[in-house]
């Protein structure tokens, strides 16, 4: 199984992948992950990268398939992978198609994951952090025995600027108006598989992704 997993901020995908690999057992390849991978063993890709991140700069689309097509190169990709993060753009996801093609790959599904984004704001607004340990809670989902208190060490729990609604509903503009052109690139391909996330048990939302990945083969 060969797949792209797509969705916003709060849809899951990361809790999905997780899943997802003991279901297909191939490996779960996050951009943000290779791209640490490449800078730590200091390969050429990695090092160009590191640069453009040095400089608080954008790493172009150029650095950023070919430390893709390394990953996908390597051995344990062979029987399939699930690509998370990337492609974001239409260029990246043309540049992806001929990085596969010149690998003797091709996708089998992109897995669109949408959540409403009221719900989404829900998620990850009610997030909490343990000033003194790190340790996170949720409001709604996970919350501490006592409010506004860890339980594993009794420090102060706050509310990052990252999860304050006013800073998440502008990730998800971004996310939107990014996405939305490549999510129709995929809809005329016929690879893209949509799976509605809103007030779904997680194990309700892998069932219904694994079904699509399924009807594929």
């Amino acid at each position: 199984m060969r797949m792209v997993l797509l969705g916003p901020p709060g849809a899951g995908k990361g809790t999905q992948a997780a899943m997802l690999v003991k279901e297909f057992q191939v490996p779960h390849i996050s951009t943000g992950d290779i791209f640490r991978a490449a800078i730590k063993e200091g390969t050429e890709l990695g090092r160009k990268a590191k640069e453009y991140m040095d400089q608080g700069q954008l790493v172009p689309d150029e650095i950023v398939i070919g430390i893709v097509k390394e990953r996908l190169a390597q051995e344990d990709c062979r029987k399939g992978f699930i690509l998370d993060g990337f492609p974001r753009t239409v260029p990246q996801a043309d540049a992806l198609q001929e990085a596969l093609r010149s690998l003797g790959m091709e996708l089998n599904a992109v897995v669109n994951l949408v959540v409403s984004e009221d719900e989404l704001v829900t998620r990850l607004s009610g997030r909490r952090v343990c000033k003194n340990c790190g340790a996170t809670y949720h409001l709604q989902f996970s919350p501490s025995k006592a409010p506004g208190v860890c339980d594993a060490c009794s420090g102060d729990l706050y509310q990052r600027d990252d999860d304050k609604e006013e800073t998440i509903r502008k990730r998800l503009e971004v996310y939107n108006n990014q996405t939305s052109p490549l999510i129709n690139y995929y809809e005329k391909t016929g690879l893209l598989k949509t799976i509605g996330g809103d007030g779904k048990e997680i194990g309700e939302v892998f069932t219904a992704v694994v079904s699509a990945l399924k009807e594929t083969k």
